[in-house]
């Protein structure tokens, strides 16, 4: 147990979950309910034992509602990224990749406190300036340590600086600071870093982010990551992901798959498409044995069953839904 768990417990509130004080019967239910680790040849990544899906699966068997429960066990099970707030990164850092080392698994974390942050939509925010973000990623990296860790490096911050959305006088300083990112942790011993890369969809021609991705640092980056938090079939980002690796010197890259099953809402109604869709489903499970050369990883970088944005109903970015999850795992197509 020890100081790792007592800091994962800390983190409850933090990522997002049910909060941190329950009952001595809650607390029973939620380990009655403690998913196990999938196999390290499959997919090395931790499964938190005190996740959001992990508290739901508890609380609907604790009120006797088995088939929710079973449902949500499909997200419960696998492991997802774990995305570093603004308070605290060295804490949480440090408690993620220790909960992580104990279980002998290696910590998937997101790094996204950009300046200038979702161009002011749903997920604005981000650091004040550059250089109290230089703050917060020398406080994160000193918490991940010498623990193997998998970070994915500010997604959007990226693509928003290719399609316009970021103002051009802070493209410099972006690049700038993606670039001081990749240094530090690549400087560590046992951290991988992949830089966001978007989706088919949103620089749909893979030329327009070669260029970026350099300035970036994707020299010594571990590669690039497609279709975080998107609908995108995985086909289609691997075809994308390889045209675009031909284009920086093979870099290979990793998808999320974590809401993919059914692709994207088709048609061109909704301008907002992205946005909590309905009739999604969960994808691929995380692994790396994809079978493809290029592709590292199938990766849950988006947190399935967290919401979007206060659109179609959903609560704030990055809450918690659980009607979103059930329809996630309902709507999986059986595999043969």
């Amino acid at each position: 147990m020890g100081a790792a768990v007592g800091a994962l417990l800390s983190l409850v509130t933090l990522s997002g979950c049910f909060g941190s004080s329950s009952s001595d019967s809650e607390e029973e239910s939620i380990a009655a309910a403690k998913p196990a680790q999938r196999p390290r040849n499959v997919v090395p990544y931790w499964v938190n034992p005190d996740g959001s899906a992990a508290r739901q699966v508890a609380a609907y068997r604790r009120k006797g509602e088995d088939a929710e429960a079973k449902l949500i066990e499909r997200i419960a099970a696998q492991p997802v990224a774990e995305w570093l707030g603004v308070d605290d990164p060295e804490g949480q850092a440090r408690g993620f990749t220790e909960a992580a080392a104990q279980e002998e698994r290696d910590a998937l974390l997101v790094f996204y406190n950009i300046p200038h942050r979702d161009c002011g939509q749903y997920s604005k925010g981000g650091a004040a300036d550059g250089n109290t973000y230089r703050a917060w990623l020398d406080k994160a990296v000193r918490g991940i340590g010498d623990r193997a860790v998998t970070v994915i490096l500010e997604p959007d911050a990226l693509p928003h600086a290719v399609d316009g959305c970021t103002p051009k006088k802070f493209l410099e300083e972006r690049y700038d600071l993606l670039t001081g990112a990749v240094d530090k942790l690549k400087g560590l011993p046992h951290t991988k870093v992949y830089l966001d890369a978007g989706n088919p969809h949103w620089i749909k021609d893979p030329r327009r982010m070669a260029e970026p991705l350099r300035r970036a640092g994707l020299k010594k980056a571990d590669g690039f990551a497609l279709n975080i938090a998107n609908y995108q079939t995985t086909e289609d980002n691997k075809a994308y992901g390889k045209k675009l690796s031909a284009l920086v010197g093979g870099k290979p890259f990793v998808i999320d798959t974590s809401r993919n099953g059914n692709g994207p809402v088709p048609g061109k109604e909704d301008p907002e498409a992205w946005c909590n869709p309905k009739g999604r489903a969960l994808g691929e499970t995380p692994t790396v044995r994809t079978g493809d050369g290029a592709v590292a990883a199938y990766l849950w970088i988006k947190r399935p069953g967290e919401s979007d944005g206060t659109c179609k109903g959903g609560p704030k970015a990055g809450q918690w839904w659980p009607r979103y999850a059930l329809d996630l795992a309902r709507n999986v197509k059986r595999r043969g």
